[in-house]
């Protein structure tokens, strides 16, 4: 089966910042075939996808295969209106980290619920270079400076735009061959990754529950209620970490490398992934000859950290795609290492799932 690199463009393309994931979820229910059928959004908005196991027995039956929850959030970094001042110009409040020296003279599109999306122009309130003091000139205006011009009257902007509309960095997407260059591949491809995975899966050895989450950016919060109400045996999250491979970076400070396959976390500061999940995922790759490397990411989170401290605790490992760039609009990652992910997913679903858990 084909990779369908399409389906990574209108993901990365769609908008979807926390809170708002309408756009983005109801793609990915397109994109589920006879699945969908077994899909239902709870109350977060979180999508969740019922795949089966090898018996079809429900979750908890006596000798049940292993409940397995794979995670990927569907939410991208991005702002919402806090304020329209007299000359129409939007200010906005961040949903998610930004480095602000990536958002100077960016491209946004503004989620009118009055209207259709209106595309705008994101810069920091600052004098023009011309006219700056050397002083002004040499300032990193912080992220409260930023404003929106839509390039239209104060009074169109206030009849088309409210205080909370969704903002998100405009950027297509951009196959360049050996890699794909986009928005928001933190974390639509882990989104990708998922539903390529659910489209292979032939003959699971656990049961399978599929989550494409909510809210990640701002506190893992789909993931934790997800987790909670579905008590699995082992959480899986699929995301983005750092390829910290270009210049400026030492190479001891690399997190992993563009190129060299799929990561597998050993730590981050949300999670400590259980041993024996990072070393059954590693035999795999060995054995089955898919590229792989460990990632120890000194800052910075994904759904598995809240998996892990469900309920009692569950055992739980994220795999990483790695990725150039990070929170930028040209978030950088390889075809190789995210059909590695698929692999090594794919694997894991049809021969670890029911052979270890149990005994853990």
């Amino acid at each position: 089966m084909d990779h369908d690199y399409d389906l990574l463009r209108r993901l990365s393309e769609a908008p979807g910042v926390p809170g708002r994931e309408d756009a983005v979820r109801d793609l990915i229910r397109r994109e589920l075939g006879p699945l969908g059928e077994r899909a239902r959004i709870d109350a977060m908005g979180n999508l969740i996808v019922d795949a089966g196991g090898p018996e079809g027995a429900p979750k908890g039956a006596p000798k049940g295969a292993p409940v397995v929850m794979i995670s990927a959030h569907m939410d991208e970094i991005g702002f919402v209106v806090r304020h329209i001042d007299e000359r129409g110009f939007l200010r906005v409040q961040n949903l998610g980290g930004f480095d602000v020296r990536n958002l100077f003279a960016r491209l946004v599109m503004v989620h009118a619920r009055n209207g259709e999306p209106r595309l705008g122009v994101l810069n920091p309130g600052v004098k023009p270079v011309h006219i700056a003091s050397a002083e002004e000139r040499t300032k990193i205006p912080e992220l409260s400076d930023f404003v929106v011009d839509l390039g239209v009257s104060a009074e169109t902007v206030k009849a088309e735009v409210r205080i909370g509309d969704m903002v998100t960095l405009h950027q297509p997407f951009v196959d360049l061959g050996e890699v794909v260059v986009g928005k928001a591949l933190d974390d639509r491809s882990g989104c990708w990754v998922l539903l390529e995975t659910l489209r292979r899966l032939q003959a699971p050895a656990a049961h399978v529950l599929g989550v494409f989450s909510v809210q990640e950016e701002v506190g893992l919060r789909g993931a934790i209620t997800s987790a909670f109400a579905l008590e699995p045996d082992v959480g899986v999250a699929l995301d983005t970490t750092l390829a910290v491979d270009t210049p400026g970076s030492k190479p001891h400070q690399a997190v992993t490398r563009l190129g060299e396959g799929v990561g597998i976390k050993v730590s981050d500061s949300s999670m400590v992934s259980h041993g024996w999940l990072v070393d059954a995922m590693a035999d795999l790759a060995q054995a089955n000859d898919i590229p792989h490397q460990f990632e120890v990411l000194p800052r910075g989170g994904t759904d598995g950290g809240a998996i892990q401290r469900s309920r009692a605790g569950v055992a739980s490992i994220t795999l990483s795609n790695p990725s150039r760039y990070v929170h930028t609009v040209t978030e950088m990652l390889s075809k190789r290492d995210l059909e590695a992910a698929v692999a090594l997913l794919t694997r894991f679903l049809e021969t670890e799932g029911a052979a270890l858990a149990p005994t853990r």
